[in-house]
């Protein structure tokens, strides 16, 4: 069976040698600060915050069972299943390396921080702190582009043979084990539960996307060229020119498009107010951009 897929030699910029050792660094890195996180926070609070840690977490207060052996047990099974079940689905070659990387590391970094104290016995601390420490190790996981497998591959798997999206087959897992904490722990418990799981996808976010967020606006005004060269003058940013159609008149009406930084927002906005007041004005979110003058690729 050919388990994964080839990359077009286009389709992504050549990587050196040092930068993709770093991508196994980073995969070790988030796993360790998963495992620290989850022994100094999950655990004593009894936050099982979905995925297979979750499940470890209930299984340790109910049963006894050491955490690090769960994952094990587990993780290391899907992955072997994905592989076989998923095939060139799976992914490219050095993603399937990494991901068996985060799919050993996570569970050996809870068993070689087990005997770290306890953070907190607040669940309220534990929850908070939990999610963000997890959202961390996770998003610089995914940085050094792997994973750690458990129920995201899990997913993937239902995915397959349910032909439900990737997100709505992860969260009825998550959900499944947060459901299964009210019963088996408390409702408490599965409630900072959801407060655990929805920090670290905040922090995913935040340590892959990063806290600058640039600002794309678009501007259709009938003084089009005035703006469009204050633009260019007086802020220093570049402008697109887009075609577009009004849906009531149909007449032709040029859009313009920038990006500029936060720094350079409320110019902008004096800009535009100054040159046309009856100018339409939109404003929204540009969270990565490349290019000259913003942030360079890595």
């Amino acid at each position: 069976m050919n388990f994964f897929k080839k990359r077009d030699k286009h389709a992504v910029v050549p990587r050196g040698k040092i930068a993709v050792m770093m991508d196994f660094v980073l995969v070790i890195i988030g796993s360790f600060i998963v495992g620290i996180t989850f022994n100094a926070f999950m655990i004593p609070t009894h936050i099982a915050s979905g995925g297979v840690a979750g499940i470890s977490i209930v299984l340790h207060w109910t049963l006894g069972w050491e955490p690090s052996y769960v994952l094990w047990g587990l993780n290391v099974p899907i992955f072997v299943i994905g592989l076989l079940i998923l095939g060139r689905s799976f992914g490219f070659v050095d993603y399937a390396v990494k991901t068996l990387l985060g799919t050993v590391m996570l569970p050996f970094s809870v068993f070689l921080t087990s005997g770290i104290p306890a953070a907190t016995q607040s669940p309220l601390l534990g929850a908070l702190f939990g999610g963000v420490g997890t959202g961390i190790g996770l998003g610089i996981v995914f940085r050094g582009r792997g994973s750690t497998g458990g129920t995201a591959l899990a997913g993937q798997i239902i995915q397959k043979f349910t032909g439900l999206s990737l997100g709505v087959c992860v969260s009825v897992l998550d959900g499944i084990i947060v459901i299964t904490s009210a019963f088996f722990m408390s409702l408490e418990a599965a409630l900072y539960a959801l407060v655990s799981i929805y920090l670290t996808a905040k922090m995913i976010d935040v340590v892959q996307l990063g806290f600058n967020t640039e600002k794309m606006a678009l501007i259709i005004s009938e003084k089009e060229d005035e703006m469009r060269q204050a633009i260019l003058e007086e802020i220093d940013r570049g402008v697109t020119r887009i075609t577009s159609q009004g849906g009531y008149t149909g007449d032709d009406r040029p859009m313009l498009m920038t990006v500029v930084s936060q720094g350079e927002l409320t110019h902008l906005k004096q800009l535009v107010r100054s040159i046309d007041p009856d100018s339409f004005f939109i404003l929204t979110n540009a969270t990565e951009v490349f290019g000259k003058g913003f942030y360079q690729r890595t």
